[in-house]
């Protein structure tokens, strides 16, 4: 079969290099422009670049598919690229860009996604991130059909994992992206093949996982300690979670609820010891035992209380 691969991040570099491991016929890899990033914000290429050129691998970069949108001729050369390549399948992983129906319709077996949840349940951006944050006991990755609706399409594969609870977003993200790329090499050839259908999703249980922005990452001390530990728990590495303290803004890289009673109004700083800074919630307070001040890198509490303490 021949391949167009659309991904951009690590999640759908997995599967990307698992295709080329099983030497698949990768003929082409859509994925985002370059973007700035890091301290000097230079232009960086999407990890998917970087396998696809390792690999001699033609890379598209268009900033729109949509023929009619802001960018027609990025769009239009695209349209011209998958004319030319005629593929049988295209692989679809964490992309970013919408697919029109012309995109959907050109490979002769559709579009395969690669969606982290289980579906219908975190239909949306920031799947991974939206389960550990709702307290989930188990997320998992669904293979499905892309149509024009927001990760409505059928099922062809479905796989469970049990989310622990010391589980933070990274580690589910990486946990669920060699889910995915085993799924696909396993069940790709007969999506193609049409031996395996998709399956129409359930029409109870829908929820979406709306794209987190940075400044979601900010602790709100009317939630629950409950709720802020499972945030912060989720959040890790990105966007991360901060939160101010003696006129500074810290991240917070690691959480525990207390379920300890206080009369204390929400947001107030509780204790500050080795074990960590209690801060009191609109429930149960939110004990924060690993931090990183501007400019500094990832500690302890316990590490660094005394200066914290004084100040």
């Amino acid at each position: 079969m021949k391949i167009v691969f659309a991904g951009t991040p690590h999640f759908a570099d997995a599967a990307l290099q698992a295709l080329l491991a099983a030497r698949f016929d990768v003929a082409a890899v859509f994925t985002q422009p370059d973007r700035p990033a890091g301290r000097g914000l230079k232009l960086a290429a999407s990890a998917v670049k970087q396998t696809a050129l390792a690999h001699d691998i033609a890379v598209h970069q268009p900033r729109s598919l949509k023929l009619d949108g802001k960018y027609p001729q990025d769009a239009g050369e695209a349209h011209a690229v998958l004319a030319a390549l005629q593929p049988d399948v295209m692989v679809v992983a964490a992309y970013g860009l919408i697919l029109p129906q012309w995109a959907l319709d050109l490979p002769a077996k559709g579009c395969v996604n690669i969606h982290g949840s289980l579906l219908p349940r975190w239909r949306g951006a920031a799947p991974v991130h939206r389960a550990i944050e709702a307290g989930d006991s188990h997320s998992g990755v669904c293979l499905m059909n892309l149509e024009l609706g927001l990760d409505t399409g059928g099922v062809y594969a479905c796989e469970s994992l049990a989310i622990d609870s010391a589980m933070t977003g990274g580690a589910l993200h990486d946990a669920l992206a060699h889910m995915g790329a085993r799924m696909l090499c396993t069940h790709l050839p007969a999506i193609v093949a049409g031996t395996l259908l998709p399956v129409p999703q359930a029409t109870e249980g829908i929820r979406y996982a709306h794209k987190l922005l940075r400044e979601h990452g900010v602790l709100d001390w009317r939630k629950t300690a409950h709720e802020l530990a499972l945030q912060v728990r989720a959040y890790d590495p990105t966007p991360g979670c901060t939160f101010e303290y003696a006129g500074q803004t810290f991240k917070a890289w690691g959480a525990q609820a207390l379920p300890e009673t206080h009369s204390a109004p929400a947001g107030t700083v509780l204790q500050v010891a080795q074990q960590g800074i209690d801060i009191a919630c609109a429930q149960g307070a939110l004990r924060i035992t690993h931090i990183q001040k501007p400019g500094g890198k990832r500690l302890a509490v316990s590490a660094c209380w005394q200066g914290l303490h004084s100040q």
